[in-house]
Parts: structure tokens; sequence; C-alpha cells
């Protein structure tokens, strides 16, 4: 009898594709627009999740996400070091800032200052250039995807190039000398980025008696990291979080500030509607034109549960079909837009919900179509 079910499904193609095109269409759409969505907030705690050496984020009250810049001073950073239980802390200088280019275009840049000694929170990815090049006079390091499309120069009115290592730049009207590419991890806000020396960083700022942003501070093995948070904001009126804790607070800042997951959320859910339209209305057509069929069945004395467990067949089939389609679409989009500005992370978790989605579509097509094939008369199939 499933044989035949299949033979039903497959034989009528027209309603096959119609079918497995809303089902695909339904499972592209609630795993692409969530995968971008979580790919696009991830970038909001980017920043902090690459700097993973310091266990305590410290800054001023009131930062909500880790591109607001609000200086604290100088003095603080030897406050901290002098806490019990801190290992060692570090300064950390980020701001947005002004680069004039080597063809006198002027440029929107985000600067990171590392720690002279320590660099620590230096990129992992040096694509150019050597982790010691940060010591040289007036260096940076620039995002190689940014060198190579933001940060192009003009060498004639129709003609570009691209960032080149040996460029020399002015930020702020002080030299700067790109020595190098990274790769960095894309963050939110999605300004090209520089990284320097914190003495350089600071040199390129505007004149102000505060311009330290963030102490990195890593704790003593054995110690209590919330203790510590608690002994520092004691210590210094700043607030305290761990890397996990601040990165949560930049995340929240985002969904609670933007539209983003509202609209998002409307994509999907019209994915979804759209998909079980689609995916309804055909197979209750598709059972329709076959009711003959499983009246006939049904006068030869097969079961209503039988003819049930047919119908739900043909929806699993096409279920199945459909979401490794749409799925499949949708890891294709990833690949080709991975790592590009469009952001993209599809964590398996995904693949779950966007299942359950198309379970509840075919269930409930199933469900429609079951309800006619067990309410047939099987008298018909003797009529003209």
């Amino acid at each position: 009898m499933y044989y035949i079910a299949l033979k039903m499904l497959f034989g009528d193609r027209g309603k096959y594709i119609a079918m497995v095109v809303g089902v695909s269409f339904a499972a592209l759409i609630m795993t692409q627009q969530p995968a971008i969505l979580v790919g696009l907030l991830s970038r909001t705690y980017s920043f902090i999740k690459d700097i993973s050496l310091p266990d305590i984020w410290v800054m001023e009250q009131g930062v909500q996400y880790a591109e607001e810049h609000k200086p604290i001073r100088d003095t603080e950073l030897n406050k901290i070091r002098g806490v019990s239980g801190v290992a060692w802390a570090v300064p950390l200088y980020k701001s947005i800032m002004s680069a004039k280019m080597p063809d006198g275009l002027s440029k929107t840049i985000d600067v990171t200052g590392l720690d002279d000694s320590t660099l620590i929170g230096a990129p992992f990815r040096i694509l150019q250039g050597k982790l010691s090049d940060f010591k040289r006079a007036d260096a940076i390091f620039v995002d190689y995807e940014a060198a190579q499309s933001r940060l192009r120069i003009k060498v004639s009115p129709d003609v570009t190039r691209p960032l080149a290592v040996g460029d020399t730049l002015e930020i702020n009207d002080k030299r700067a000398v790109v020595v190098g590419y990274i790769k960095a991890t894309r963050n939110f806000v999605l300004q090209p980025q520089i990284y320097t020396t914190y003495s350089n960083a600071l040199s390129y700022s505007a004149p102000g008696r505060r311009k330290l942003n963030y102490v990195l501070v890593k704790v003593k093995d054995g110690q209590n990291l919330q203790n510590i948070c608690q002994k520092i904001e004691t210590k210094t009126a700043l607030k305290a979080y761990t890397a996990s804790e601040f990165g949560d607070v930049s995340l929240n800042y985002w969904m609670k500030n933007t539209g983003i997951p509202i609209n998002f959320g409307i994509s999907v859910l019209l994915g979804f509607i759209v998909g079980a339209a689609i995916a309804g209305q055909t197979f209750f057509s598709f059972v329709q034109e076959n009711i003959k069929h499983y009246a006939a069945l049904k006068a030869m004395g097969l079961r209503s549960g039988l003819l049930a467990k047919m119908v739900m067949l043909q929806a699993l089939v096409v279920g199945l079909v459909g979401y490794g389609i749409g799925v499949g679409l949708a890891t294709l989009f990833g690949l080709k837009f991975r790592d590009s500005v469009l952001a993209f992370y599809m964590p398996p978790i995904l693949l779950f919900y966007s299942g359950a989605g198309v379970l509840v579509i075919i269930v409930v097509a199933a469900a429609i179509g079951i309800r006619r094939v067990i309410n047939v008369d099987p008298s018909i199939v003797f009529r003209g």
C-alpha cells in the first residue's frame, strides 16, 4: 500500500513539484533569515570574543556596548593593578577616527590601540607583516578586506588601487604607516579596522584629559571573577564585567534598541505562512484529484487508519525533500557570502528549528488530506 501511495505522489509531477517548492521556500526562509540574524548579532560581541586573554573588562559606568567609547582617567589603571587577586591589567584604546588617505580623501576608521609592551588584544591572524612590526615608528596594521574595498586609493579619476603596505595615512594630522595586513573579525559598526600601539593611538586621538577606554584584567588562579569585579568597582567607581557578561551586555543593547529581531522575525513568519499555504493548498488539491483512488482502496477493504498512514507518508516525503532542498540552498547561500559584509552564521540548532517548522507544515497539510480521505464515500467509485 505504501508503494501505491508513492506511485500516486510521484505520478502527479506537477502537484509534487509545487508542494516541494512550497516546503523548500519555507525551509529556506526559516533557515537563512535566522542564520543572518544570528550572524549579525554575533558581531555585536565579536571584538570582545576575539580578545580572549583577559578575564575582566573595566570601563566607565554606563557603557552599553563594545563600540561605545567613554574615556576614563589613566590613573585608574594603577588602582586596578593594586587590587588583590589581579594578575595583570593593561590599557586598551578604541575609537572612531577620521583618516586622510594618500589621495587626499578622508575615510572613517575604527582604531584599536594595544598595550605597547604586551600587545594583548592583537589580531591572531596577521596576513602580512610580523607582530614585532607593531613596535615600528607610526606603525598601523589594516584589515585586509577593508584595504581591498573601503580604503581604496584613487590613482586617476577612473582607476583605484587597494591601500598597500608602505602607504602613509594622516590620522588627525599625525603620520601613520601601513606595515601589514590583518584579518579582523567583522564587528557590528562595519568601519575599517586599524590596529596600532596604545601610545600611537593616544597621539592620533583628540586632545583631552581622559583617553583610556578599557582596562583588560587577568585574575590570579583560583580567584572568583565576581569577587574581583566587586573589588575593582569598590576601589575605582568604574564598571567591571567578566568577558562573557560584557558580551551579553553588548548583545542585549542591540537586541533591545533596534528593530533587527522584529524585522527578521517577520520575514521568518511570512516564509512559514507562504510555504504552509502553498504546500497545504497543493496537497489538498492532490488528495482531491486522487480521491477516487482512495475510495477504491477503501471499497476493497482498507481501513481508514492505513489510508491515513499512506497520506502521511506522502506528506513526509514531500517534507523531507523540500526541507533538504531548502536547507541546501541556505547552506550554499552561507558559503557564498561567508565572511562578507552580509553576516551569516548557521549553528546546528537552527536546522532543528527550521525542521520543526517544516514538520508543522506537513502535519497540517496531511491532516487536511487525511480528513478528506477518511470521510470519502467508497460508493463514488461506482458513480459515472
